[in-house]
């Protein structure tokens, strides 16, 4: 990282790295990730991020456990969602494989957000693929895998919202964190090579104007 952003914390330092770009940093998240992947390097960063949670005050640690959720494969902790802010902090903990339930998570899938994340603990199998979607890009039709790579303590990788990926099987202890841009497209999707299924998926809490038409 840069000289002027020295004695800050390893949240606060990444933080106000993509705060002061010069333009805006959801068009130009490929950049993110080079300042990511400098910024993760940090020989302490799992201690750093371990000690930030414990300095948590009860107020802190109670919004943190109301903004995390649970998912099909990990626990996914949100450390930072400020709502000027372009981007999220999140650290995920990956459930022993024996407690992995089929879904969204383990699919072959896309997100409405950009994202950089690192291994902090424990290893994955990264699974990379092209995906042929329907009109209005509201299906897929199918897919290709066009990468697989088994990652590890350490590793850094960047994920566009139109790239399509999956996460077969994560070791048992595997911890990563992640930040997150906002929102660019109003769903994700998800498909299962298995049975040719694909599904639509909009977050609930943009669901409101919906739900009041159809009362």
């Amino acid at each position: 990282m840069l000289a002027e952003f020295t004695g800050l914390s390893a949240l606060e330092e990444l933080a106000a790295r993509v705060q002061r770009a010069e333009f805006p940093v959801v068009d130009h998240w490929t950049e993110v990730g080079v300042w990511f992947r400098e910024w993760a390097s940090r020989p302490n960063l799992r201690k750093e991020l371990r000690s930030y949670i414990d300095g948590l005050t009860p107020q802190q640690a109670t919004w943190v456990i109301a903004h995390s959720r649970e998912t099909t494969t990990h626990f996914a902790w949100c450390l930072r969602d400020e709502t000027d802010e372009p981007f999220t902090f999140w650290l995920h903990e990956y459930k022993p494989l024996s407690d992995w339930r089929t879904g969204y998570a383990d699919s072959v899938h896309n997100h409405r957000y950009h994202f950089c994340t690192t291994i902090l603990s424990g290893a994955y199998l990264h699974e990379r693929f092209d995906a042929r979607l329907g009109v209005g890009g509201r299906t897929v039709i199918g897919t290709e895998l066009t990468n697989r790579t088994q990652c590890t303590e350490g590793t850094t990788g960047t994920l566009l919202a139109h790239e399509f990926h999956r996460i077969p099987r994560a070791a048992d202890g595997t911890m990563t964190f992640l930040v997150k841009s906002r929102a660019v497209t109003p769903w994700s999707l998800s498909y299962d090579p298995d049975t040719g299924t694909s599904h639509r998926h909009v977050p609930v809490e943009d669901r409101l104007e919906d739900l009041t038409n159809q009362l």
